[in-house]
């Protein structure tokens, strides 16, 4: 298990994931997803609810960033603290961020009080992470680096120094281009280039 505040590595999972679980003919299908922005959360909640706009609830929760502190828990009708917050509890208890898991539930004509819902969202839940892979995530900023030719020997031997790939590049009046920095390595990284090339952060 890792330690969401442990500076720039934290867990995550690798792929889509399902947990399911039955209580008295209600059933609460789990899917779990890798996300890194609110816009993919939007974007999966929106798409579940409508291939199941038939179930009764879609009820979520998820944890972002490698501080873990932008985080949600919709309880979509639920009694409140009943869905949401056992979903979260779930993610929380595996040390795990960059997650979304919604549940969608089928009410089976009796229903299971608070205490009930509590444990069946909190098993769906569990069920569907217990299936992921979870995969080590280092935080890091993308810069976009900006130098004259003169320079390049000078950028590329630092990037070679600090195993750091250009993306984007673009060879024109001048050179530019764009790497990932690990946190870790943020101060590192600007004191070595900043004297001769233009950093922007994006």
């Amino acid at each position: 298990m890792c330690v969401v505040n442990q500076f720039d590595a934290y867990q995550s999972i690798e792929a889509p994931s399902q947990g399911l679980f039955k209580d008295n003919g209600s059933r609460f299908i789990a899917f779990a997803y890798p996300v890194e922005t609110e816009d993919q959360v939007k974007e999966h909640v929106s798409a579940l609810k409508k291939e199941y706009h038939d179930a009764r609830h879609h009820c979520f929760a998820y944890r972002l960033g490698y501080k873990g502190d932008v985080w949600r828990a919709s309880d979509d009708g639920e009694p409140s603290g009943s869905a949401g917050r056992p979903i979260l509890g779930q993610i929380d208890s595996l040390g795990l961020s960059d997650v979304l898991v919604v549940v969608v539930r089928y009410f089976g004509g009796i229903k299971l009080g608070i205490p009930g819902l509590i444990r069946a969202y909190k098993t769906s839940t569990a069920d569907a992470l217990q299936q992921a892979a979870v995969v080590p995530k280092i935080a890091g900023k993308h810069f976009r680096l900006q130098f004259g030719y003169l320079a390049m020997n000078d950028v590329m031997k630092v990037l070679k120094e600090m195993d750091l790939s250009p993306r984007d590049q673009d060879f024109g009046e001048s050179c530019a281009f764009t790497v990932r920095v690990r946190l870790s390595e943020e101060e590192n990284f600007k004191k070595k280039l900043e004297s001769f090339v233009n950093l922007e952060e994006l």
